[in-house]
């Protein structure tokens, strides 16, 4: 499932292509006909991310409500002006790559013929978006879309004080494993496996320490490293929590497992101690620790 720095990356993106423009709204698969119906031909006016959700604000006070899920992704093309990602969303490809429709001189002949099963379909002058296998993709107001934000809990990515206050509340309140607390979208927004695997590492924390067993300072610790490693997300346009010095020597960016220090490495030596590095299950996800660091 894409994590929070995709979607904030998403949301920049869609202020960068879209804003202000007036916008083709269509559901190509028929699945989201009525909804695409309430936004079509009105201009996006805002684009903004909290945690996994994507908030398209129109002029009319009408929403465009996106949570990918595990399967959901966006496609981009355009033309030479258009700057879009090829695809962000559900894993295709390592990082992120441009792709236009139009180079200098050949023109922009509009959108391709929708390809699969796409939900909906945004076009503009200069270019269009799909998307595709969303779990949440509805037309909301305002309204809705503020309380959507009141059942979430705070984003890294915004990182303002009374963030981090309540952030730190929240963990200290229960006697719930940190490692469960980390993926409740209640307590942070944003946080999925792979942050969740990598911060507790980085952090040398045990997955099983209860949330109210954790010291102020070590939280307060944990909600900055997560701050920074998602704000370096959003910059990279990939999740990379390994210092240079674990990858190839003179490497401007990591290569195969060298970006994170235990994620996806069961079985292989720790970066750190050498032991072996642990996979477990906890609250039905695979976690990734090493069971001689992560102690204190």
């Amino acid at each position: 499932m894409p994590e929070g720095h995709s979607i904030r990356r998403l949301a920049q993106q869609f202020g960068d292509v879209f804003t202000g423009e007036r916008l083709s709204v269509t559901s190509p698969q028929g699945r989201f006909a009525a909804g695409a119906a309430l936004l079509d031909g009105h201009t996006l006016v805002d684009s903004r991310a909290h945690g996994k959700h994507l908030f398209l604000h129109f002029d009319h006070a009408m929403v465009l409500h996106i949570h990918l899920g595990l399967y959901g992704a966006w496609d981009f093309g355009g033309d030479a002006t258009f700057r879009g990602a090829s695809s962000i969303g559900a894993p295709r490809r390592v990082g992120e790559r441009e792709a236009f429709d139009g180079g200098p001189g050949t023109g922009y002949s509009g959108p391709p013929a929708p390809r699969g099963a796409v939900r909906v379909r945004l076009v503009s002058g200069h270019g269009w978006a799909d998307l595709r296998g969303a779990t949440t993709c509805a037309a909301i107001t305002e309204t809705d879309a503020e309380a959507v934000l009141a059942r979430l809990g705070p984003d890294p990515l915004r990182n303002l004080p009374s963030d981090r206050a309540r952030f730190v509340a929240g963990l200290q309140s229960r006697k719930t494993p940190i490692a469960a607390l980390l993926m409740d979208q209640k307590v942070i927004a944003g946080v999925g496996n792979v942050y969740r695997a990598e911060v507790l590492f980085r952090q040398r924390l045990d997955p099983w320490l209860a949330g109210n067993a954790l010291s102020r300072a070590a939280a307060e610790l944990l909600w900055e490293d997560t701050a920074t490693l998602m704000s370096d997300g959003v910059r990279d346009g990939r999740i990379i929590s390994t210092p240079s010095e674990y990858w190839e020597a003179g490497a401007a960016l990591p290569g195969g497992d060298e970006a994170h220090y235990v994620y996806k490495r069961q079985g292989l030596p720790c970066r750190v101690c050498a032991g072996p590095v642990a996979l477990t299950e906890l609250v039905g996800r695979k976690l990734y620790w090493c069971p001689a660091c992560q102690q204190k």
